[in-house]
């Protein structure tokens, strides 16, 4: 017990930022990675479309591909500026604003009991 050593604040800051950094770096390798199944399966649906004569009449993997772009579009947003605006700051600022409102809620509810407890000591001694 006599040399154990205390977690500080700031063990507590690089421990949060690290697990940020890890976070960021699973987001954009899960982005690498769909871009490359993208431009596979891109690849693909134009060879089952035209080599292979699955409708070959209608060119249906431009829908394929267009329908994917979309959404990897909206992944590629999403990782990199979605994130920058809802990071961890946004996160701890809505945090802070929520509990700050739940502790108004409850200041404003422990008022309306105090006064209701005070109304009602009052109404006693008249009753008696």
């Amino acid at each position: 017990m006599l040399f154990k050593k205390k977690r500080s604040s700031l063990d507590a800051e690089q421990h949060e930022l690290v697990e940020n950094a890890q976070k960021r770096i699973r987001q954009k390798k899960r982005l690498y990675y769909h871009f490359v199944v993208f431009l596979t399966g891109s690849l693909f649906a134009i060879i089952i479309n035209k080599f292979l004569n699955i409708l070959p009449e209608k060119n249906w993997f431009v829908w394929v591909i267009t329908a994917w772009s979309f959404l990897f579009v909206i992944h590629f947003i999403n990782v990199f500026f979605t994130s920058k605006f809802m990071g961890k700051e946004w996160e701890r600022k809505q945090r802070e604003k929520l509990i700050q409102k739940q502790k108004n809620r409850i200041a404003q509810l422990e008022k309306e009991i105090e006064t209701e407890f005070e109304s009602e000591t009052k109404k006693k001694p008249d009753e008696e």
